[in-house]
């Protein structure tokens, strides 16, 4: 079985390390950066403000429905990325691991990541690859670096949330957590759930062309739209109030938050945002935003308001008000 499986001496610098690049890592992300061999890649610098983005991903389970660790990882940095406005130019990728892992699964792993990268048109130009121990990880870690560009006039930052502006989301919320939780807990719904994992920066040109001074923007990754507010407004410092029936929220994700004792607001997303721009243009980026196919379900869910303590309160569906507090603890381990 063990030519089947990842050994130590695919981390050892010889023969089965070089061949495993060639077999496996070239051939699928195949560019002319890539193709060069070397331990760099060394490319033109665009023009414009560089920015760039690193994330780990260390999820279980690796694969899921709507996606895997692959995908996910590669849409993870892309997004971060996008985050700024910038358009991403370029990714680099790091894998650790573990003795003992199939070769099957790494090659369905590779070729996810390849698709996604292709699919979003930025391209894996340099990467690493390390081997540990069996026991001393947990199949495949996989660690994305991106490169991208933010154009002149472009000016989108945590800190930038003012009194009086709009906050959108990009769609419904939970489904990435409750797709994860469902596979790991056997869970049935009348609905199949799925990640909702994609690259958004075609989505934010799209947003930016329509509303050039949009103020930040976020991914509600760990920690859900709660923790992603929180954020928001310590960085800006202001508060934020949110309307209950205004958050998209698929059935199946309420029911099994419902059922598990979570809240939809500290679930985790891999392919929504968070936009917040000034308050009459609000309307204007959530047309551009159902018009793109990763924004139908947009929606304007609350206002920034002024708060020197930073709060973040919710509007119930009956007129009271209450705190949304940071998420205490890690609700969802492993989910991204």
């Amino acid at each position: 079985m063990a030519e089947n499986t990842i050994t130590l001496a695919h981390g050892s610098g010889g023969r089965a390390m070089s061949q495993l690049i060639e077999d496996l890592f070239r051939c699928a992300f195949d560019n002319p950066w890539l193709n060069q061999g070397n331990d760099c890649a060394v490319m033109d610098s665009p023009p414009g403000r560089l920015v760039m983005a690193t994330d780990s991903h260390v999820i279980t389970p690796l694969f899921f429905p709507g996606g895997d660790i692959g995908s996910l990882a590669v849409h993870g940095t892309l997004n971060d990325v996008a985050m700024s406005g910038g358009k991403p130019i370029s990714l680099s990728v790091a894998f650790i691991l573990e003795e003992g892992f199939p070769l099957a699964d790494l090659e369905r792993i590779v070729r996810s990541m390849a698709d996604a990268a292709r699919q979003a048109g930025v391209p894996v130009v340099t990467g690493d690859t390390k081997v540990v121990p069996r026991g001393q990880a947990d199949g495949v870690y996989i660690t994305t670096t991106g490169l991208g560009r933010v154009s002149e006039g472009v000016n989108i930052a945590g800190s930038r949330a003012r009194p009086g502006d709009a906050i959108l989301v990009s769609g419904t919320l939970g489904d990435h957590g409750v797709a994860i939780l469902s596979l790991r807990e056997n869970l049935q719904f009348q609905t199949t759930l799925e990640s909702d994992t994609a690259a958004l920066h075609e989505l934010v040109a799209s947003m930016l062309a329509a509303v050039p001074d949009i103020h930040c923007l976020r991914d509600p990754t760990r920690g859900g739209l709660s923790c992603c507010l929180h954020e928001l407004a310590q960085q800006s410092g202001v508060g934020m109030i949110i309307e209950e029936a205004q958050l998209p929220v698929r059935e199946a994700v309420a029911g099994a938050c419902e059922l598990l004792g979570l809240d939809p607001l500290n679930v985790a997303n891999e392919g929504k945002l968070v936009a917040i721009c000034p308050g009459h243009q609000a309307q204007a980026l959530l047309a551009a935003l159902h018009h793109h196919p990763l924004g139908r379900e947009a929606a304007i869910i609350g206002q920034v308001v002024e708060d020197a303590h930073g709060l973040i309160r919710l509007k119930t569906r009956y007129g009271g008000m209450r705190h949304v507090e940071w998420l205490a603890g890690e609700a969802l381990p492993r989910i991204c």
